[in-house]
């Protein structure tokens, strides 16, 4: 039975998931499948690179270069995130990637994104990482708003949170029946609707369907946790949550509120390593 690692977004907050991956890859804990969703998508590929360490590092060494992500980056370009330099120099120049090792793990790799045009998700299994596939996972962390939509296969993309935050249904019917999901948002989180609609409608007037799904996005994450729970129930999955809200804007760099998330999950990750390798040897 093949085994899934599912990995929601949440901007900073993805620095408790980069805790409980490097806990869980320390351990020698592997997976058929990944798939990530913004942040997750952006942290998760460490997995399959087996760089323990990389998130948390490169956030701390560039959090104050404006080149990396600010102010400066969305004025300048449209990105809050810059592109060119998160997504290409820095993982092929200052903090290396390691392709080698992600194109030679025999771990399937998948990312959610949203197409601008008519709010739908689109779902892309990336067998080789390269500078396309570092757009695609760029495209499925384009939040709406401070993001330009990213051009990738006849699609106009933007963040794969808008259209399925937490892809376990997706997941389960690529055939990974037993997942682990990493959530950053603590057990008893209920969505409310954006208080951002203004500005939606407003900035983002020439996407329609984007406005449309961040209108409802709050019912697809609650109906999404509705199902967590049924899931869990039945002992399909295993869920892995911080025990609070976490103390960390969505992408707020200060180094300590960065390094306690980190440890948080790091934390979450060593207390249930003995409920983790239980479930992961229950699908040998």
């Amino acid at each position: 039975m093949k085994t899934g690692l599912v990995l929601e977004g949440g901007g900073m907050r993805g620095l408790f998931t980069a805790g409980v991956m490097d806990v869980m890859m320390e351990h020698g804990i592997r997976f058929d499948g990944i798939v990530g969703v913004s942040a997750g998508a952006t942290f998760g590929c460490n997995y399959k690179s087996h760089q323990v360490g990389r998130v948390l590092r490169y956030n701390l060494r560039f959090k104050d270069d404006p080149r990396y992500m600010g102010l400066r980056s969305l004025l300048r370009t449209g990105d809050l995130v810059a592109a060119e330099f998160s997504y290409h120099t820095l993982p092929n120049e200052l903090d290396v990637f390691d392709f080698d090792a992600f194109n030679s793990d025999p771990s399937e790799f998948h990312i959610v994104c949203t197409d601008a045009l008519t709010g739908e998700p689109v779902y892309k299994r990336l067998d080789a990482m390269n500078d396309e596939g570092l757009d695609w996972i760029r495209a499925s962390a384009s939040m709406p708003l401070v993001s330009r939509p990213v051009s990738l296969d006849g699609h106009l993309l933007l963040d794969g949170g808008i259209s399925d935050s937490i892809p376990l249904r997706y997941f389960q019917a690529q055939g990974f029946r037993r997942n682990i999901v990493i959530l950053t948002q603590p057990k008893g989180f209920f969505k409310k609707r954006t208080k951002l609609m203004p500005l939606f409608h407003l900035f983002m007037r020439r996407y329609p369907a984007i406005v449309e799904a961040m209108s409802r996005r709050h019912l697809m994450y609650n109906d999404e946790l509705t199902y967590l729970e049924e899931q869990e129930r039945q002992g399909n999955i295993l869920l892995i949550y911080p025990q609070d809200t976490l103390p960390i804007g969505r992408t707020e760099q200060k180094e300590q509120k960065m390094r306690r998330v980190y440890a948080m999950g790091r934390e979450k990750a060593d207390g249930m390593l003995p409920a983790i390798q239980t479930f992961m040897k229950q699908n040998e």
